[in-house]
């Protein structure tokens, strides 16, 4: 019993920590004011370039850096068109949604002979040694170090939004940048600083995936992460320690998927595939209207004369 509630929450915390960076990243951008779709397309691209990284280098933090510098990259796109122009964010998204993961295809299948997948020399490295263990129930608490990363990258961004003058002008901008700009506080300048950290948090959740989970690069590796990010974000009501919560829930539905889906299950694999998107359905229905975005969210900021 004690084996399957550690193994349990040893795969609760590993499928969670990709959508936490993602979630965190849209924390960031959204209480600036900037909504960012595109964190799925950031994830994407940082999933590849995690793989790139380590394999070229034969470092799997180099990878991890690679992975986070690659979403950066991307957000810009999405903090000129949204910043700068003061275009459409959702249609900017939904446009890094589509181009990311059409480079990432196409810079693996350059970098590996036309190879649609590809693998890390190394991956990232557990907590502890499980192995030394034995066959004790302590053996099924696999933690992978990008779980407590995502644990400091939570405690990190709540005390700059919530302790720091920087978090207090990002919240300003999000919510009054008009107000904000009167008391001296350069709103182009926060946005796109958020933005771009949004993408690099980003890159960082996808690489989570292909270096720590399952160690290689698809097309399908990233499939819908950076959409349940989002609606983390919405159920966490738009801070850090919210979207840590939502993301713990979304990862104990996978977890349940998996434990549900070993030996002679009556479920349906078809169905238990389902549950974190059918997790995801339920708490846009029952909590989107419950929860209040930063005013400015959405709002493209054109600055006064």
């Amino acid at each position: 019993m004690l084996a399957n509630l550690l193994l349990c929450l040893s795969i609760t915390l590993m499928y969670s920590t990709p959508l936490l960076f993602g979630a965190l990243g849209g924390v960031l951008s959204e209480r600036s004011g900037v909504t960012n779709i595109g964190i799925e397309g950031m994830m994407n691209i940082g999933a590849m370039a995690g793989v790139a990284g380590s394999f070229i280098t034969g470092n799997p933090w180099m990878g991890f850096l690679w992975a986070g510098i690659a979403g950066g990259l991307v957000a810009v796109l999405h903090a000129i068109a949204s910043v700068r122009f003061a275009g459409d964010q959702t249609i900017s998204g939904v446009a890094i949604n589509l181009i990311a993961p059409g480079l990432a295809l196409f810079w693996c299948r350059r970098l590996f002979d036309g190879a649609a997948m590809s693998k890390p020399i190394t991956t990232l490295p557990k907590v502890f040694d499980t192995t030394q263990f034995g066959d004790s129930a302590l053996a099924s608490l696999d933690i992978d170090i990008t779980v407590i990363l995502g644990l400091i990258a939570t405690l990190v961004l709540w005390f700059v939004l919530y302790r720091t003058k920087l978090g207090l002008h990002i919240r300003a901008v999000g919510e009054h940048p008009e107000a904000a700009e009167t008391f001296g506080i350069n709103v182009f300048h926060i946005r796109y600083s958020c933005v771009i950290a949004s993408g690099v948090l980003a890159g960082l959740g996808g690489a989570s995936v292909t270096l720590a989970i399952i160690s290689q690069y698809t097309q399908t590796a990233i499939s819908g992460q950076g959409f349940i990010a989002l609606a983390a974000v919405i159920f966490g009501k738009w801070t850090p320690q919210g979207a840590y919560g939502a993301c713990l829930l979304f990862g104990f539905t996978q977890a349940l998927a998996i434990m549900l889906g070993g030996g002679n299950s009556i479920v349906p694999s078809q169905i238990l595939a389902m549950l974190p998107y059918i997790m995801t359905i339920i708490v846009l229905v029952f909590f989107v209207g419950r929860s209040v975005a930063p005013k400015a969210d959405g709002v493209p900021y054109v600055e006064s004369k």
